[in-house]
């Protein structure tokens, strides 16, 4: 890759380049972004790729989330942004050029690849083991010629709030037959592998223990057979006056939580009596989760039982293990899912030049995961924040991870 070095300095020593006031390295967001290629003809193009995405990512930062907003929110910073960045045109992006370039002068496909290994270093470095996957279909994208919307299937850290991979779901597919795409591109090693029902597949089950990982799945409807089974393992055995219940190896454990305006009570019991019955690939364990909500206000109760299994043994995995990861699964609803609809907008959304909706939506996971890795869990908090201080925005680009 070659870079300007007359409007950058570098140091060979140390593998550093000076922008201005700024230090960044070879595993700087800046540089990955540089490996993008541009899909504009070279006549006309005003604003290199790489500054153009620099500069919707500082605007994503400062709080803004349509074209429009965005380009306001530069014009006036231009002065500032200008000579921080050493940019060679005085002026900043048209609302229109930056729908454009999101919808034609990049790939969408290649953009989530080079993010996907731009926090992949900081995934390796992570001792997080829970990998959450979930679709998401963004509703401003539906109209009369496309009434199912873009669809998205993405991997996700909760505990760390990044996005590994993401990937589209096509018209004529749907999620089972997507996600063993997703899963081929992720390093599974130690980890393990939660997603909904609608998941729980015997090959992709295959796939994951192969590639090194675990998985951990709910079983509803979509396996009939497995779950009545697996229902059947923790109903009440009959006895008759005289005998005993038949011997089980039950672990259970019991949490009890309050917040939002309710109290809920969680009792997972696990077994592995199953493990060499169920035609289930390289299951281990199976579980029975009870949930019992009691609204605070109304005194209204409400209870729910769900059941499950995984390639996790007991030995790896007590019952108190295996709820902490059900409950970090959430992470993908609340912490990613949620904060794009309602921090960023992005329902509300009406991209419709080229790819650009999906690509505004890489671009969300994007500024998500670099708050995230500054420590901060309210996304309007930390966009408050850069927006008062857009050079330490600035400074989240071109330094490492």
């Amino acid at each position: 890759m070659q870079y300007n070095t007359e409007r950058f300095g570098y140091n060979s020593r140390l593998q550093e380049f000076m922008v201005g006031e700024l230090v960044f390295d070879l595993r700087s967001l800046y540089v990955y972004l540089s490996r993008l290629k541009d899909r504009r003809k070279a006549r006309g193009v005003r604003y290199p790729l790489v500054d153009a995405l620099t500069l919707m990512t500082l605007a994503k930062l400062g709080g803004e989330d349509g074209p429009r907003g965005m380009a306001e929110w530069l014009q006036e910073r231009a002065e500032e942004l200008v000579d921080l960045l050493k940019l060679s045109r005085a002026s900043m992006p048209h609302p229109v050029t930056i729908s454009r370039i999101l919808g034609q002068a990049v790939d969408a496909e290649e953009f989530e690849q080079v993010l996907a290994a731009y926090f992949d270093q900081a995934a390796q470095a992570s001792q997080t083991v829970l990998v959450a996957i979930d679709g998401k279909v963004l509703r401003g994208t539906i109209d009369s010629t496309n009434p199912q919307g873009l669809h998205l299937l993405a991997a996700y850290l909760p505990e760390e709030g990044l996005v590994l991979m993401q990937v589209q779901v096509e018209t004529k597919t749907n999620e089972i037959t997507t996600a063993p795409q997703v899963v081929a591109g992720l390093d599974l090693r130690n980890k393990v592998l939660i997603g909904d029902a609608l998941h729980t597949q015997r090959a992709l089950s295959i796939q994951i223990v192969t590639a090194g990982g675990d998985y951990l799945w709910t079983v509803k409807a979509n396996q009939p057979d497995t779950l009545a089974t697996i229902a059947h393992l923790f109903e009440p055995e009959p006895v008759s006056p005289g005998f005993a219940p038949t011997p089980t190896d039950f672990k259970q454990v019991t949490t009890v939580n309050k917040g939002h305006g309710r109290i809920e009570c969680r009792t997972l019991t696990s077994s592995s009596m199953l493990k060499d019955y169920l035609t289930w690939p390289y299951v281990e364990q199976v579980f029975k989760l009870d949930r019992r909500f009691l609204n605070l206000k109304t005194g209204q109760v409400m209870q729910e039982t769900c059941y499950g299994l995984t390639s996790l043994t007991a030995a790896e995995a007590d019952p108190a293990r295996l709820l902490a990861l059900l409950r970090g699964y959430w992470g993908i609803e609340n912490g990613l899912h949620y904060r794009r609809d309602v921090t960023f907008k992005e329902d509300h959304c009406r991209l419709k030049i080229g790819h650009a909706a999906r690509t505004m939506a890489t671009l969300n996971n994007l500024v998500l995961g670099l708050i995230r890795r500054q420590g901060y869990t309210n996304a309007p908090q930390a966009r408050r924040h850069y927006n008062a201080h857009p050079f330490e925005a600035v400074k989240l680009i071109f330094q490492k991870p």
